[in-house]
């Protein structure tokens, strides 16, 4: 008797390839992603015109090579994208360009890149790792002995990973009551945050109003304001000689190799917003997705499981050599960035004319760079819808691996964080893993969308069992 094949992971539907403008800006203020025509995961470019700009989606990968590595100082972000976040990131290095954007990086690259880096800051991860296991073993120790309470495993991973960033930025953890004030900020700020700014689309002078909500601005001035005291806190300690070498210290106090200028106060509100924003929101985007993609392939699950124990052992003092180690769950989680890239989409705007596939594009057009569609492009992925880690170890998978995954971007505007995601995602992971086993809920769908990151419309539930008393 054969066995049942495995449902595939979740997937959004596509829209019909032909709809009014009015309908596509309906569909695509309520979820980016459905509001995109099937075509799109074949389509090596693809046309969007409106009444005020062009917009061109681009899948080839000698485009975006283009595009993301060879010349990128003329592909420059879309002030467009600054719209809908400028109220929470100000001027921060994910939304500037040209000299300011190659200053802050100046300042920011040193205290992320680079092994030691990693290293340092691997404890803190540990702490925050071991910290969510027990959180989870504790809620799962409260159901009955079938694990009979399902829990909504996003939450979890958004606690998870708003404590690993308070912790290797300021040295403290999310029980701190400033640290989970931000957390609760921004919370509320994803919730009352729009996908889209109307701003996005209409030509509007620099000095009209942004139509930003009420609750909108209000949750920023929140959150900016409690980033505000940290940092003005951290200026003090650091005065004083006695700050700890985390990571807020290390870039508030590494001045620009070029100019010598440090980062103002301002802008380091600025830069703490966006580390939040960026290590948080999508740090969890991408756990939750790949724990409940363990969940649906229990076989994978339990491989996992078993390397945890290899590898870290039951203690709580493994070091980093051992996080290093982890190769299944690193594939894993390559995986769960594959199928659920938590950016969708990335916008740039070209600033001088261009020639694409034989079609002309003006200055100032929207050139889209979708991981969403280049990680499930039925002509460049064997199987695209497919969940398998394994895929990394054949040659289309490395070959994809170099020039169709696209989770950080690529090129000198990479996150600068990606090796930091690289490390956190597999150590919690697995720690999880080590501790707990995960179950499906029936019966609770998981339609990916679009929100600030890609998260699933009515949460990620799971059963969580311990695998230990």
């Amino acid at each position: 008797m054969s066995r049942a094949r495995p449902p595939l992971p979740p997937k959004p539907p596509a829209r019909p390839d032909r709809v009014s403008l009015w309908r596509h800006l309906q569909l695509f203020r309520r979820d980016i992603l459905s509001s995109q025509p099937a075509r799109l995961y074949r389509a090596w470019m693809a046309e969007f015109r409106t009444p005020f700009f062009r917009s061109y989606l681009v899948n080839q990968p000698d485009l975006l090579r283009l595009i993301l590595r060879e010349r990128p100082r003329d592909f420059p972000k879309s002030n467009r994208i600054r719209e809908g976040l400028a109220p929470l990131l100000g001027n921060s290095v994910f939304v500037t360009n040209g000299t300011e954007w190659e200053r802050q990086r100046r300042i920011i690259d040193p205290a992320l890149e680079g092994t030691a880096r990693l290293r340092a800051v691997f404890p803190q991860m540990r702490a925050a790792g071991l910290a969510a296991s027990a959180r989870l073993f504790a809620e799962a120790r409260q159901g009955d002995a079938q694990g009979c309470r399902p829990v909504e495993i996003e939450a979890h991973t958004a606690h998870a990973a708003a404590d690993v960033i308070f912790r290797t930025l300021f040295s403290i953890p999310i029980t701190d009551r400033t640290a989970a004030a931000v957390f609760k900020a921004f919370r509320d700020h994803q919730r009352a945050q729009p996908l889209l700014n109307l701003a996005a689309f209409l030509p509007l002078p620099r000095w009209m109003p942004r139509f930003h909500g009420r609750r909108t601005r209000q949750t920023a001035r929140v959150i900016r304001g409690l980033i505000a005291g940290l940092v003005e806190e951290r200026r003090r300690v650091i005065a004083a000689g006695c700050a700890p070498d985390d990571l807020a210290t290390r870039i508030m106090t590494t001045p620009d190799p070029e100019t010598g200028s440090l980062f103002s106060p301002e802008e380091m509100v600025d830069q703490v917003a966006i580390f939040f924003l960026a290590g948080h929101e999508t740090s969890a985007s991408a756990l939750a997705w790949a724990l409940y993609l363990v969940a649906l392939y229990p076989e994978w699950q339990e491989r996992l499981a078993e390397e945890a124990r290899a590898v870290l052992g039951q203690d709580e003092d493994f070091g980093f050599a051992a996080a290093t180690r982890l190769k299944l769950s690193r594939d894993v989680f390559r995986e769960a960035l594959r199928l659920y890239p938590p950016v969708p989409m990335m916008v740039r705007e070209n600033i001088r004319p261009e020639r694409f596939r034989n079609r002309d594009i003006a200055p100032g057009a929207q050139i889209v760079l979708s991981p969403w569609h280049l990680h499930r492009h039925e002509r460049l992925w064997e199987r695209p819808d497919v969940f398998d880690p394994a895929r990394f170890e054949t040659e289309n998978g490395r070959a994809c691996l170099r020039e169709a995954w696209l989770p950080f971007s690529a090129g000198p505007r990479v996150c600068p964080g990606a090796g930091f995601a690289m490390l956190e995602g597999p150590l919690i992971l697995s720690i999880l893993l080590r501790d707990l086993r995960f179950q499906p809920v029936e019966n609770r769908s998981a339609r990916p969308v679009a929100q600030l990151t890609v998260r699933a419309q009515s949460g990620l539930w799971l059963f969580v069992t311990p695998r230990y008393n």
